[in-house]
């Protein structure tokens, strides 16, 4: 792999990871489109190196929420041993519980994982599937605002995002478009509803690179040599994956999600049309 392609997948994986826009979508768009211009597709472990280092950029962003949570569950294994509980329950012991109901529903996705994977081969599919999330984003903001945070979110609540979570696992679905829009319909807090999402896409890239790890070694795709590489690719995706966390932060207080629409539209059109002339 060439650095000019490590560094534009790793544009391509920082932008789309955390904007509502599919980063799988965007990156079988891009292997799709190098593979027709003879540039081959990534290499899986790279893929990999990409997801860590958005997920680095989750930490950096929520590192606080993480400390927290980190500290109660400490905490909570303690209680737990000694068989007391506290009332009312520690909010970021309360949301490690709320991140594990909504990691539940991937778990169904396990069975398909390689027919799902397979759908980002079909450019169409791609294409039709960022027209959906396009819609999702625009319906998301014509909910009415909802209040519930961490302290206030039922089970079934979170259970739901999570079923939207395994949904957007389709390529060209956007996962924080549509756990985003799936708590805004619940009735979760803007603000709230993009940190969860954030905090619960931690054991989702983790679960997700450990399968595709333990693909790329029974695979043997693993280059040595070309990881210098690779890691200008993950710097890359980590530094722009912060700074998009942080817009989306500012959009959200705006509650201004569907602009993103138009460009998932926009890219779904265009996309279409490109599979259609060149074949």
């Amino acid at each position: 792999m060439s650095l000019i392609s490590s560094i534009l997948l790793g544009l391509v994986q920082g932008l789309a990871e955390f904007l509502p826009i599919s980063s799988s979508g965007h990156l079988a768009i891009a292997a799709h489109f190098m593979g027709q211009a003879g540039i081959g597709e990534p290499p899986p472990f790279f893929d990999v190196l990409l997801h860590l280092g958005t997920l680095a950029a989750v930490f950096a962003a929520y590192w606080q929420d993480i400390r927290e949570m980190i500290a109660e569950l400490i905490c909570g294994v303690r209680d737990l041993a000694r068989g007391t509980t506290p009332t009312p329950i520690p909010p970021a012991r309360r949301l490690i519980l709320l991140i594990i109901v909504g990691t539940l529903p991937l778990f169904v996705v396990l069975p398909v994982k390689d027919f799902i994977e397979g759908l980002g081969d079909n450019i169409y599919f791609v294409a039709g599937a960022l027209i959906v999330t396009g819609f999702l984003l625009f319906a998301s903001d014509r909910v009415k605002k909802g209040r519930k945070t961490e302290k206030t979110a039922t089970l079934l609540d979170v259970l739901l995002v999570g079923v939207a979570q395994a949904i957007a696992t389709c390529p060209g679905i956007s996962r924080s478009g549509t756990t985003i829009t799936a708590g805004c319909f619940v009735g979760l807090d803007r603000r709230f509803a993009v940190r969860y999402s954030f905090l619960m896409s931690i054991p989702a890239i983790l679960g997700a690179n450990i399968l595709t790890l333990k693909d790329a070694i029974a695979e043997k795709t693993i280059i040595v040599s070309d990881i210098p590489v690779y890691l200008v690719g993950v710097a890359v995706a980590a530094v722009v994956g912060y700074l998009c966390i942080r817009l989306l932060k500012m959009i959200a207080d705006k509650g201004r999600f569907g602009w993103f629409a138009y460009y998932c539209w926009a890219a779904g059109v265009i996309v279409l049309a490109l599979a259609l002339v060149l074949g």
